[in-house]
């Protein structure tokens, strides 16, 4: 089965000398990295810039700042800087042209909160394990203050960044997914990795039942033996199923509050009413359809016989879920 593919978004704040060192790393200014056995100089040529740095990283942003009239202690922070990638399935079979729109798309995002003119330098690394971007920007809000905290935030605002970036992103790149600390406020969008999954589930289940057809005392040895070994694959998939279609829940509902929204807002776009109403009723359609299918291969389960499930020996914890779910 597919594996979950994650956009990310990380932050870290620089204050004085450390800056000159994340700029020695992001521009590659050193001869040998020994500390990071990653990085494959030979590939390094291969990195690229989006934005290429005007001067030194610590110049430029002590001219930003000087520029904008704040002051300034020893503990401001001066460089922030972000690390945009995503987890290594993604970038699976994809070329460099596809890999640089992604950044890019990343960066259009940043630069729908954050004044490009504040950014150092978004550098994309091609030359460690999985691409990613470092984009490296002084933390000055739009009224002219240096200000990460307000910025980068707390935990709340950093959970807020993470979220938006996800929803610009997914976009784009639908197979995307959300990081695990949006289990906390529900998911809108089931990936086209569950449906995937659940087309082989399926697969599965319409083999299942055809072994459990017409099962009896000539047959049913040999009949027991291949739905054993079929359950091995069977049951850990429904499993699975049922966790994810569990974390998913909120995406059930979701379009159709978006269409009464739609309709409260504006009456007069009807054709945009009416496309939101076909795209709504296709989701609908085949959100439904994920349901039911789980539902069958559920209902596949209680058909086998005692005996074959004894001999299969499940566990507590499975079969209560196959006869109680």
């Amino acid at each position: 089965m597919s594996q979950p593919q994650y956009a990310i978004m990380r932050f870290a704040k620089y204050k004085g000398p450390e800056i000159t060192n994340i700029e020695a790393h992001n521009e590659r200014r050193k001869e040998k990295y020994v500390s990071n056995p990653d990085i494959d100089l030979s590939r390094s040529k291969h990195n690229f810039h989006l934005i290429e740095p005007p001067q030194r990283y610590r110049a430029e942003a002590e001219r930003q700042i000087s520029a904008a009239g704040c002051r300034t202690r020893k503990d401001s922070v001066r460089v922030v800087e972000i690390l945009f990638t995503a987890t290594p399935e993604f970038f699976k079979g994809k070329k460099l042209p596809e890999i640089r729109q992604y950044f890019e798309e990343a960066l259009r995002f940043f630069e729908q909160y954050q004044s490009r003119e504040t950014i150092i330098s978004a550098v994309v690394h091609m030359d460690e394990k999985t691409p990613h971007m470092h984009l490296s920007f002084v933390p000055l809000t739009p009224d002219g203050r240096l200000s990460a905290k307000e910025i980068v935030g707390n935990k709340k605002k950093l959970t807020w960044w993470q979220d938006k970036f996800w929803e610009h992103m997914v976009a784009k790149y639908p197979d995307l997914e959300r990081g695990e600390s949006a289990s906390q406020t529900g998911r809108d969008h089931i990936p086209p990795r569950i449906f995937k999954e659940m087309t082989h589930l399926t697969q599965q289940r319409q083999k299942l039942d055809q072994l459990l057809t017409g099962i009896g005392p000539l047959n049913g040895k040999k009949r027991a033996a291949e739905i054993s070994e079929l359950l091995d694959s069977y049951i850990p998939a429904v499993e699975k199923m049922r966790t994810q279609l569990k974390k998913y829940s909120t995406a059930f509902t979701s379009t159709k509050a978006e269409n009464e929204k739609l309709k409260k807002k504006n009456k007069k776009l009807s054709e945009s009413l009416e496309e939101a109403n076909h795209e709504s009723v296709l989701k609908q359609l085949k959100d439904a359809k994920l349901q039911r299918e789980y539902q069958e291969a559920l209902a596949v389960l209680e058909r086998i016989p005692p005996e074959i499930v004894a001999a299969y020996k499940i566990g507590p914890s499975v079969e209560r879920s196959i006869h109680h779910d």
